[in-house]
């Protein structure tokens, strides 16, 4: 079962400042049949105007992927943690039994970006947070994991949740397949290009809810980059 969800029927809010769209309910946006995907509760795709961003907010109990898609993004947190995370790269915060944090654009052009929010496997814990580069080379025709739950993935940032994060490169013409494992969940969305998943066109930010296949193929139309999200 893949359900398509394209970039132009999603959940949209414009602030001015930020201009997002919803994979999933959110703030404002309420939609019964988009509450979550498996354990992924949030997928937003946000546009964050130069010299502005999120004032400090609170979380508990959520890991939260940011993945800079172009531009850059600075963290603040009330752990005393601070740090850029340029386009390509993931920051990661398990927010654990409570954080407060800011992520502002301190860039001359507009940073846009993906936040994915994915529920723990368990509550409570030490808040933490950390940021890493992935080169968009190492995963060039292949998905790697960028943040993972599993400790068989060493190179990827730790998150406290049953799931993975993960990004591949392709180009026009290229494929790759990924396996997903009886009573998962999938969730696929295009950082650019377009490309076809098994079956299914997908184009620049559209979505793609997977549950009941046993293997994803993606064959890249345009030079793609992709993002993934595997969970229970």
């Amino acid at each position: 079962m893949i359900d398509h969800r394209p970039f132009a029927k999603l959940g949209h809010a414009n602030h001015g400042w930020l201009n997002a769209r919803h994979h999933f309910s959110f703030s404002s946006y309420r939609d019964p049949n988009r509450m979550s995907w498996g354990d992924l509760r949030v997928w937003n795709d946000d546009e964050i105007a130069a010299g502005t961003g999120f004032a400090p907010h609170g979380h508990e109990d959520m890991e939260i992927i940011t993945y800079v898609r172009t531009g850059a993004i600075t963290h603040q947190d009330s752990l005393g943690n601070t740090g850029r995370t340029e386009a390509g790269d993931v920051q990661v915060m398990s927010a654990g039994s409570g954080v407060r944090h800011s992520e502002n654009n301190r860039e001359t052009e507009t940073t846009t970006l993906f936040q994915i929010w994915i529920e723990p496997k368990t509550r409570g814990g030490d808040p933490s947070w950390g940021a890493k580069p992935f080169p968009k080379s190492d995963r060039s025709g292949q998905f790697m994991a960028l943040a993972s739950g599993f400790a068989v993935d060493t190179d990827a940032l730790p998150i406290r949740a049953e799931a993975r994060v993960l990004g591949a490169t392709l180009k026009a013409g290229q494929s790759t397949i990924y396996a997903l494992a009886p009573g998962r969940h999938a969730y696929l969305v295009l950082a650019a290009g377009s490309a076809d998943l098994n079956g299914l066109i997908l184009q620049t930010r559209d979505g793609a809810a997977v549950h009941d296949e046993d293997t994803l193929t993606v064959t890249a139309l345009t030079d793609a980059e992709l993002v993934l999200v595997d969970s229970v």
